[in-house]
């Protein structure tokens, strides 16, 4: 354990926080989430809910406040819906940890596989809630 480091924090994960560079994206994916299938980089997160690891995750770094969607998640397939509160819980801890962050962008489903591929690394979580996925795009840190 580290001072100042949530417990949802593994080692892999603090090593990849780190090892990001800005515009870098980081995908939390829920537990049904093809993440080996998508990204050779997938660190394991098992049992552990997204809000938790976006409320360690995002007091670490910061999001990216040069474009207009630093944050995007999965939008519903056609014909299907989705539960509003998924997103209302991971927005009140981005807003709590970053206030005026942009509105979170809808993917479709394939785009964001996509999208995924590219992305520094996915973290397959215990999150069980549908269309639970979300991608983080790291800021760049002021210098002060």
């Amino acid at each position: 354990m580290l001072i100042g480091i949530a417990p949802v924090i593994g080692p892999e994960l603090l090593d990849a926080l780190f090892r990001m560079g800005h515009g870098d994206d980081l995908v939390l994916a829920d537990a049904f989430f093809p993440g080996d299938s998508c990204n050779a980089r997938v660190i394991r997160a098992d049992g552990i809910r997204i809000p938790a690891l976006l409320d360690g995750i995002l007091a670490l770094i910061n999001l990216d406040a040069y474009i207009s969607h630093p944050v995007a998640m999965m939008e519903a397939a056609v014909g299907d819906t989705l539960d509003l509160a998924v997103e209302a819980a991971y927005r009140q801890v981005i807003d709590r940890r970053w206030p005026g962050t942009p509105p979170t962008e809808r993917i479709e489903r394939f785009a964001f596989y996509e999208r995924t591929k590219k992305a520094y690394a996915v973290v397959m979580t215990g999150e069980t809630v549908k269309y639970g996925n979300i991608i983080l795009k790291k800021g760049v840190i002021p210098v002060t």
